[in-house]
C-alpha cells in the first residue's frame, strides 16, 4: 500500500485579483518558501481583463490601440514568465503554483509536462478530451486542434512562479486583440464552447486543486476564503528579499 504524501500544499480560490497584486503575492510566497517559513502553495484565481507580455513578447503582437484598450478596461502588464503575449480575464481559471522543486523534481520539462497533465485530467472530468503539446511554439493544452489551456512559468533556485490559465467561460473575443503566443492562426476555445455547459471557476478550482495535489504528490490543505486571501501577504518585520539567479521557461500564451 502506497504511503500518502506528507508534503503539504496549501491552496485557495482567491476570486478576482488584479494581475500586479497576484505577482507580488507570488514573489512574497517564494521568499517565504526559500526561508522555509511557508509550505508549497497553489493560488487559484481570476484576473480582470489584462494582456500580459512574457520575456519573449513583442508589443507588435498587441493589435488593439492603447486608447481602445483603456476604453475597454484592458490593462497591459509585462512580466518575467516565459512566453509571449496572452490574455487573462473573467471566466478563466488561473493557477499560480509556488513550489519548491528541490530535491526530487528539478526538471523543467517534467514540471511543464506535469502542469499539462493537471489540465488534461481536469478537462477530462469536465467532459473535454485534450492533450498537452511540448513542441515550440505550441506548448500548452489543446482540444481538437484548438488551444484551451496555456502555460508560462518562471523558476528561481527551483522555486516556481507563474503557471497556467484554463479557459472555462472566457470571452474568447479578447484573444482577437492580440497574436496569442505569437501564433497568428491559432484558434482559442473554452470548456463552455466545447461542451455547451457553464462551470463556475470556483468549482473548477476545487477540482483542479485535487488533481494538482495528486500529480505533484502533495497533501492538499484547503484554506477558507479569508485565509486564502492573505496568501503571500508579507508578515510584520519580514526580512528583505534575497538576491537570486532566475530563469524563465517559455510556455506560449
Amino acid at each position: 500500500m502506497s504511503r500518502p504524501p506528507d508534503r503539504p500544499l496549501r491552496w485557495g480560490f482567491l476570486g478576482s485579483v488584479p494581475y500586479r497584486e497576484a505577482v507580488e503575492r507570488q514573489e512574497e510566497l517564494r521568499r517565504q518558501i526559500r526561508l522555509e517559513a511557508a509550505p508549497d502553495s497553489l493560488l487559484l484565481l481570476e484576473h480582470p481583463h489584462v494582456y500580459t507580455l512574457g520575456r519573449s513578447a513583442s508589443r507588435r503582437d498587441v493589435l488593439t490601440p492603447s486608447a481602445e484598450l483603456a476604453g475597454r478596461g484592458v490593462a497591459i502588464e509585462e512580466c518575467d514568465r516565459g512566453g509571449q503575449v496572452t490574455y487573462h480575464g473573467p471566466g478563466q481559471l488561473v493557477g499560480y503554483p509556488v513550489l519548491d522543486l528541490n530535491p526530487d523534481r528539478r526538471d523543467v520539462r517534467r514540471y511543464v509536462r506535469d502542469l499539462q497533465a493537471v489540465l488534461v485530467e481536469t478537462l477530462a472530468r469536465l467532459g473535454v478530451a485534450a492533450e498537452g503539446r511540448m513542441e515550440q511554439p505550441l506548448i500548452g493544452v489543446w482540444a481538437e486542434g484548438r488551444k484551451i489551456g496555456s502555460i508560462g512559468v518562471h523558476l528561481s533556485r527551483w522555486i516556481t512562479t507563474h503557471g497556467f490559465a484554463l479557459n472555462v467561460t472566457t470571452d474568447l473575443d479578447y484573444f482577437r486583440g492580440i497574436v496569442p503566443c505569437g501564433l497568428e492562426r491559432v484558434e482559442m476555445t473554452s470548456v463552455e464552447r466545447e461542451t455547451g455547459r457553464r462551470h463556475e471557476p470556483a468549482a473548477v478550482a476545487a477540482l483542479c486543486a485535487e488533481v494538482f495535489a495528486r500529480v505533484f504528490e502533495r497533501r492538499p490543505v484547503r484554506l477558507d476564503p479569508l485565509a486564502a486571501g492573505r496568501l503571500g501577504v508579507r508578515p510584520p518585520g519580514a526580512l528583505p528579499r534575497p538576491a537570486s539567479r532566475e530563469a524563465a521557461w517559455a510556455g506560449r500564451s
